[in-house]
């Protein structure tokens, strides 16, 4: 399976570099106990998909997971680990990370992304900048990610 608007989406999920986590604040406090852990996993499900971790994705994708792509279509988890599979992601990292609680197990965590795929920044590939919504619930003292969007953004300024 070949999707590069597909993977990089969900490798995009993300990989906060240094300093580029932020709470939802924006502001010089610390982060708290939810949030360092959902950046976290945040952080980790890319990583997972750099390395082709098929096993860590299973464990940490829901089973209904559902991705919706950049460009629009749907896909679940199984197109996931497809994808993780192939491992294509070649550089991307995140920045204005919130963390959004919703009650004791369900947290929104968004982001804005930029992604480098080893074929460049060809016609029809991924929106290199994309702004990223994630879907976090906790089942059995474990957080796992249910849902995520993928949407077109321009670039910074």
């Amino acid at each position: 399976m070949r999707n590069s608007a597909l993977i990089a989406g969900v490798l995009c999920i993300s990989f906060s570099l240094a300093g580029f986590a932020q709470s939802p604040r924006n502001s010089a406090k610390p982060l708290s106990p939810l949030e360092q852990t959902l950046i976290s996993n945040t952080n980790a499900v890319p990583e997972a998909q750099k390395s082709r971790n098929v096993d860590f994705l299973k464990r940490t994708l829901t089973d209904d997971f559902v991705f919706v792509g950049s460009e629009g279509k749907l896909h679940d988890k199984e197109e996931i680990l497809g994808s993780a599979r192939e491992g294509e992601l070649q550089d991307y990292y995140t920045y204005n990370l919130r963390v959004l609680p919703v009650n004791d197990e369900v947290a929104v965590v968004t982001y804005d992304c930029i992604i480098h795929m080893p074929e460049g920044d060809a016609p029809g590939m991924a929106p290199r900048y994309q702004h990223i919504s994630d879907l976090w619930v906790k089942q059995n003292d474990q957080w796992r990610l249910r849902f995520q969007q993928a949407t077109a953004a321009r670039p910074i300024d």
